[in-house]
């Protein structure tokens, strides 16, 4: 959204990896690139934005890419093509969910997903939002038993990891069921 809205339509390889966390390494060029290639073979089916819900779409996330060099070699950019449905999500802004660039620094899959998970939900909710934790252990698809998923869920409150939210656990009255709850750390908190 911020290189659509400043007018760019071409990156450097060097501003990705810096974004993702990664540096100017060839390593990290190699995996720019071999993250590229798997964006563009990954086919994804969904029935979201269907007013029937019964019409499966099918698209790639990256249609084609392509390195910009000079005669020497040296990379000048990368060239995306990027599928009609992404294009029409950052022309509507209502579509995009912004994430923080220190979700790139999570460490495991289960902070990744539920960092995107509040960010889609809890949003900038001020009082944030909660989720009892069998639900959460339903929507993940973890193959972990509730009380193992459970644990790490209260790994992470202690942890404290997920940007811009603040984590907690509140029990249910009457229930010995436990809430995740989270609420956006106030702007002039952040760091």
């Amino acid at each position: 959204m911020e290189a659509h809205d400043a007018g760019l339509i071409r990156t450097t390889p060097y501003e990705i990896l810096r974004f993702v966390g990664l540096g100017k390494s060839l390593k990290d060029h190699q995996l720019l690139k071999a993250a590229l290639d798997r964006l563009q073979s990954t086919s994804v089916a969904t029935s979201i934005r269907e007013a029937t819900g019964r019409r499966l779409h099918r698209f790639s996330w990256v249609n084609e890419w392509c390195e910009q060099a000079d005669a020497n070699g040296t990379p000048l950019g990368i060239e995306l093509i990027l599928p009609d449905w992404f294009d029409a999500g950052v022309l509507d802004a209502s579509l995009v969910l912004t994430i923080d660039p220190a979700y790139f620094r999570l460490k495991g899959g289960i902070e990744r997903w539920l960092y995107r998970l509040v960010r889609k939900c809890g949003g900038r909710q001020k009082h944030g939002w909660q989720f009892d934790y069998r639900h959460l252990h339903r929507k993940s698809g973890s193959a972990a038993r509730l009380s193992d998923f459970a644990y790490d869920l209260r790994v992470l409150v202690a942890r404290q990891s997920l940007p811009g939210y603040i984590l907690g656990i509140e029990p249910t009255p009457g229930e010995r069921l436990e809430l995740l709850t989270f609420r956006p750390v106030p702007c002039t908190a952040r760091v």
